[in-house]
């Protein structure tokens, strides 16, 4: 993938994520807050937001997602990395959520 490409990619996915943001702090604003890891005050802004802002936000050759925690012990809950699956799955992403959930905004 040439590098030109690379960008129109983080461009399309910034474009996306922009507006799935925007529509899930329209319909829910605390679960949108929550489930994207923003603050209440950032999801206001977000919503706030023209289709013209969205776009040209979207533009950038930065990706605006990113990964909501590098903990290794939350990949290895999620991914259930390095085990085979186990009839306990389901709580083991019960507990990622909820680790994921403790963090605040700042941290993730």
């Amino acid at each position: 993938m040439s590098f030109a490409n690379l960008l129109e990619e983080v461009r399309e996915t910034n474009l996306s994520y922009m507006m799935l943001a925007k529509a899930m702090i329209v319909e829910d604003k605390a679960e949108a807050a929550f489930r994207l890891g923003i603050s209440p005050e950032l999801a206001d802004l977000i919503a706030s937001l023209s289709s013209a802002q969205l776009v040209k936000i979207a533009a950038s050759n930065m990706l605006l997602c990113r990964f909501r925690f590098d903990d290794q012990m939350v990949w290895d809950l999620i991914t259930d990395h390095g085990r085979q699956a186990h009839k306990d799955h389901g709580m083991r992403k019960v507990h990622a959520a909820i680790l994921m959930a403790s963090l605040s905004p700042a941290e993730v």
